[in-house]
């Protein structure tokens, strides 16, 4: 399962009503091969659900993840932060076995 936090979902909330998108909409995550460390997370909003998708919902907000890239996010947590040290949306991922310093990338 991939779970959102508080101040995640306040912010994906708001992206998507500032982008004016329905209730068919959800927040795609994925991982793409790049990045410092090798691979790299990617996030978007989709209306499309692939018949291999793997969907999830947590604190109302419904993520869909494609097969392949649920073998790396597995057990992951999305978080946004907008302090100091950087804002944007960051993934606590479990298996991550090596992250850059920007967070943007990470390898297993």
């Amino acid at each position: 399962m991939i779970t959102v936090s508080d101040k995640a979902k306040e912010k994906v909330e708001k992206l998507m009503q500032d982008a004016e998108l329905d209730d068919t909409y959800r927040l795609r995550a994925s991982v793409a091969g790049g990045g410092c460390s090798g691979l790299s997370y990617k996030l978007d909003f989709d209306n499309e659900v692939k018949p291999m998708d793997q969907e999830f919902e947590d604190k109302g907000v419904r993520v869909v993840v494609d097969m392949k890239s649920f073998l790396y996010l597995a057990g992951t947590q999305l978080d946004f932060s907008d302090g100091l040290n950087g804002k944007g949306f960051f993934f606590d991922n479990p298996n991550a076995s090596r992250t850059c310093g920007c967070g943007e990338s990470f390898s297993v």
